[in-house]
C-alpha cells in the first residue's frame, strides 16, 4: 500500500485560520520586519510568500530591502533601529546574506525577544535545554507534520540526515524532547542506508535531490523531506525520491506542498507569540 501523503498545505491553512482568529481578538497587530540584503531571486520568492501570508492572517509585515554592498556597521544600525521599534515584535534576516556581513554577527544583533526565526545563540541554547522561547520555524513545522500522523512518538527511532543549525540540529533536539531515540547522520556518515533503514521517523535535510530512495526506508516509516532544490526545468525536487519512497513509507511529505507551507506558518505563529509574551506590552482592560 502506498504511503499516506502528509498535506502540509492543508495543515498550514488550518493553523493560519486559527492564528487569524486569535489576532482578530487582540487590541494590536503583531509586527514582523523581514530584512533582505541584495537581490537574490530565490530569497525574493520566499519573502513574498511571507509578506502575503502574513497580511492574510493579520500581521503587519514590513519588507526592509537593503543594498548588497551595505556596510556591516550600517546593517547593525538598521537591526538596532528595528530592535527599538515597539511596533515590531519579530525580526528576521532572510538568508543567505553577503559574506562580508558575517551572518552570525548580524543574527546575534537581533534581540532574543524579537528573534522569531529562533537563530540567536540564546534561543538555540534555550532549545537545547528544553526551555525554548522561539523554535526555528522549519523544525517546529516538521514536528507538527510528524504529530499529524497520530503516531505515539515515545521510543521511536528517529534518524535525521543533515546537521545544520537551521534544521538538522534543532529538529534532533525537538525529537529527543518527544522521547525519541535520535541518530544524526551527515556527509561523513558511512553506509547511510544502514541507519535510514532503522528509522521509524526519517527527516532528510541536506539539499541533495533524490539522495534517499525507497530501498533505504523502513516499511511504514514517517518520512519528512525538507529538501527543495530547483532543477534545470524550474521544478522543485526533494532529497527523497518520492516515487520509490512512497511505496515503502507509511507517511510521506511531498515537495512542494509539505514542509514549505509549514515553515512560513510557524514563523508567523512565532511573531504572534512574540507580541503576546512581550513583558513590555501595555495591559488592556
Amino acid at each position: 500500500m502506498a504511503a499516506i501523503i502528509i498535506d502540509g498545505k492543508a495543515i498550514a491553512a488550518k493553523i493560519q485560520e486559527e492564528l487569524k482568529q486569535k489576532i482578530a481578538k487582540e487590541n494590536e497587530k503583531p509586527g514582523l520586519a523581514i530584512v533582505q540584503v541584495g537581490d537574490n531571486d530565490i530569497s525574493a520568492v520566499y519573502i513574498n510568500k511571507k509578506l502575503i501570508t502574513g497580511k492574510n492572517v493579520g500581521i503587519n509585515t514590513q519588507h526592509v530591502h537593503l543594498p548588497a554592498d551595505i556596510k556591516l556597521t550600517e546593517m547593525l544600525s538598521k537591526i538596532d533601529e528595528l530592535n527599538q521599534n515597539p511596533k515590531i515584535h519579530g525580526i528576521i534576516v532572510q538568508l543567505p546574506i553577503p559574506e562580508h556581513l558575517e551572518s552570525y554577527v548580524v543574527l546575534d544583533a537581533i534581540l532574543p525577544s524579537k528573534d522569531v526565526d529562533g537563530f540567536h545563540p540564546m534561543n538555540l541554547g534555550s532549545l537545547v535545554i528544553g526551555m525554548p522561547r522561539f523554535i526555528p520555524a522549519t523544525p517546529k513545522g516538521i514536528i507538527k507534520l510528524i504529530e499529524s500522523t497520530g503516531q505515539d512518538l515515545k521510543g521511536k527511532h528517529a534518524v535525521v540526515v543533515g546537521r545544520s543549525n537551521i534544521v538538522g540540529k534543532p529538529v534532533s533536539y525537538l525529537l529527543l524532547q518527544k522521547h525519541c531515540t535520535v541518530t544524526v547522520c551527515h556527509r561523513y556518515t558511512k553506509n547511510l542506508a544502514e541507519f535510514t533503514k532503522q528509522a521509524d521517523i526519517l527527516v532528510v535535510a541536506v539539499g541533495k535531490p533524490g539522495l534517499i530512495t525507497g530501498d533505504m526506508i523502513k516499511k511504514g516509516a514517517i518520512v519528512i523531506d525538507v529538501g527543495t532544490t530547483k532543477t534545470k526545468d524550474g521544478k522543485l525536487k526533494g532529497d527523497v525520491d518520492f516515487d520509490s519512497a512512497k511505496e515503502a513509507a507509511g507517511w510521506i511529505t511531498p515537495v512542494p506542498g509539505g514542509v514549505g507551507p509549514m515553515t512560513v506558518t510557524m514563523l508567523l505563529e512565532n511573531t504572534y507569540e512574540a507580541m503576546v509574551d512581550n513583558p513590555l506590552r501595555p495591559k488592556y482592560d
